[in-house]
């Protein structure tokens, strides 16, 4: 158990306890809600439009260490339909020092920082999302862990999210996303097959 502040963090199972990390107050499993693929956990703020994804997916062998998560973040561009000029861009990608990190399996960890403009249920109006990305990769396992923190900052009044945009009671912050990337652990490499 970790602690800051004299708040205790307990760590929450993930794919069936296979992995573990803190994840942010006020969180709701959305697989207890509707089904979610086997490759995903998902969580979703209970007050506010903020989301967080943890996700097994295909190691990219192609794809330099320093490259990867770019790819990762135009590649979910590319599923929010967010790829014209201007509807995504790149603050900033910095390496996540492996000392600091309890994913010790990781050969190299980083973290992207940008924005898409994004439909939400396909609908017609967008919205500006800042996306702070995780990516932990893991060649041995033919996988990269990606992590997702959906964060809106501007949100459609004719968007359905819209009724969520006035209630910011304790959003997460980037400290709760970087605590959640800092203390994931891997249990049973059995879950990579």
């Amino acid at each position: 158990m970790q602690t800051a502040g004299g708040i205790a963090y307990q760590p929450y199972p993930l794919f069936g306890g296979a992995m573990s990390t803190v994840i942010p107050h006020s969180a709701t499993d959305i697989s207890e809600l509707r089904e979610i693929p086997d490759n995903q956990e998902v969580f979703a703020h209970t007050h506010t439009d903020q989301s967080l994804i943890v996700e097994l997916v295909e190691y990219q062998g192609q794809v330099s260490d320093q490259d990867s998560v770019r790819y990762h973040f135009e590649d979910i561009a590319g599923s929010n339909k967010a790829l014209e000029p201007g509807a995504f861009g790149v603050t900033s990608i910095v390496a996540l020092p492996q000392s600091e990190l309890s994913l010790s399996e990781c050969s190299s960890a980083w973290m992207l920082t940008g924005t898409q403009c994004v439909s939400k249920f396909n609908e017609e109006v967008k919205n500006v999302v800042t996306l702070h990305l995780g990516l932990f990769r893991l060649p041995q396992f033919s996988t990269d862990i990606l992590i997702t923190f959906n964060d809106p900052q501007s949100i459609s009044p004719d968007s359905s999210s819209a009724s969520a945009a006035g209630t910011h009671r304790a959003p997460w912050t980037v400290q709760d996303f970087e605590r959640l990337m800092k203390t994931l652990s891997l249990h049973n490499p059995g879950l990579f097959g």
